[in-house]
């Protein structure tokens, strides 16, 4: 460019101060020797390749998300993938969209085999498995890059995109403001995990469980987990950051093994119970501490549907019969949560990594 100027200054003298003709030599001189072109090439078609990268991006992150959701419910759905990658792409890519390419790779809880497609993102570390979703847009026509000297022939551009999308266990997730002892969890569990939502049907009466709330540490020990852990049967009120919600990550989380229940809880846990929800609540082995100043040491979370309670001093919805199985009611001043486990997808965000009880998460991880 400085020497195109250069050439051009004899010219622009004679031009005296005609700054117009100035411009119009100097574009002259400029679109002669191909700057122009360049540059247009450079903007134009460069700027053109980078939009259709991200719109092939953002159809990939979406793509990989549907299918991964899919294989946390046990379906491993890859047709899913393709309605969602074609509409985040505008008209000019959608013409030259290639075929998607969809891997499903299952996974060991310490490892991840590596992704068959190439040009996608190296294995996660490791959760029940992982999806690739590679999305292409063939040879992209240029705007000014075929105008180029010897550049006539050039037949456009290949963009690409990867996303993967991980599912597993969570390691991190908000959930209600209650916790279950793992002891618990081990115990109502032996049968295995009870049909999810929705009901009816209604599954088997046996899964039904009544979970008491304790005071404090029991003392009694469990036979299914380390030295210390709380005893089965139990439950606990977490910190409630309001709505009765808890976001956990981390080895600990705050509780209070008072027995009194927020409002705030006792309106969700009616809700929960009156519309049979699926929710999803944290494990805790060992409870340490007193009132407000409790720690609860995480285990993992679990998928629980509440089938009845008994939660004595709320202002109001402070019962709900069984509507499983009427035999396991839970009156009088005993404070209670009925229910039973069950599989489920969380839906708020939180990390893949925990040990496997029911709940699953999905992130994006690549």
């Amino acid at each position: 460019m400085r020497d195109l100027i250069r050439l051009a200054q004899p010219v622009l003298r004679l031009l005296g101060r005609d700054d117009r003709g100035a411009v119009g030599v100097l574009v002259a001189v400029l679109i002669t020797g191909g700057v122009l072109l360049g540059i247009g090439a450079l903007v134009i078609d460069v700027g053109q390749i980078y939009q259709s990268r991200a719109e092939l991006q953002n159809g990939a992150d979406a793509g990989a998300l549907a299918v991964a959701k899919s294989c946390a419910s046990g379906s491993c759905n890859t047709t899913l993938a393709q309605p969602v990658t074609t509409p985040n792409t505008t008209v000019l890519t959608r013409n030259h969209l290639g075929t998607d390419q969809v891997a499903v790779v299952t996974c060991s809880q310490s490892s991840c085999p590596p992704s068959p497609i190439i040009g996608c993102p190296k294995a996660p570390s490791g959760g029940a498995g992982y999806v690739d979703v590679l999305t292409s847009a063939i040879k992209l026509p240029p705007v000014f890059a075929r105008l180029l000297r010897g550049n006539s022939k050039y037949p456009g551009t290949d963009v690409k995109a990867c996303a993967q999308a991980e599912w597993g266990a969570p390691s991190s997730a908000n959930t209600i403001a209650f916790t279950v002892s793992a002891c618990t969890w081990d115990a109502d569990t032996k049968q295995g995990f009870a049909p999810p939502p929705p009901y009816p049907p209604n599954p088997a009466s046996s899964f039904d469980q009544v979970i008491q709330l304790h005071t404090k540490t029991s003392n009694t020990g469990c036979p299914t987990e380390p030295s210390g852990a709380d005893a089965p049967g139990n439950f606990g009120w977490t910190d409630d950051s309001g709505n009765c919600n808890v976001p956990i990550s981390g080895g600990s989380y705050g509780g209070n093994t008072g027995t009194s229940v927020s409002q705030d809880c006792a309106d969700v846990i009616y809700n929960d119970w009156l519309n049979k929800t699926l929710i999803f609540v944290p494990v805790y082995t060992i409870v340490g501490g007193t009132g407000t100043n409790s720690t609860y040491t995480l285990k993992g979370f679990a998928a629980f549907v509440i089938t009845g309670y008994n939660l004595p001093g709320a202002k109001q919805h402070n019962q709900g019969s069984d509507w499983l199985d009427k035999k396991n009611d839970c009156k009088g001043n005993n404070v209670c949560i009925n229910g039973f486990f069950t599989q489920g997808l969380i839906p708020s965000p939180g990390t893949v990594g925990g040990p496997p009880m029911g709940a699953s998460i999905v992130e994006l991880s690549g």
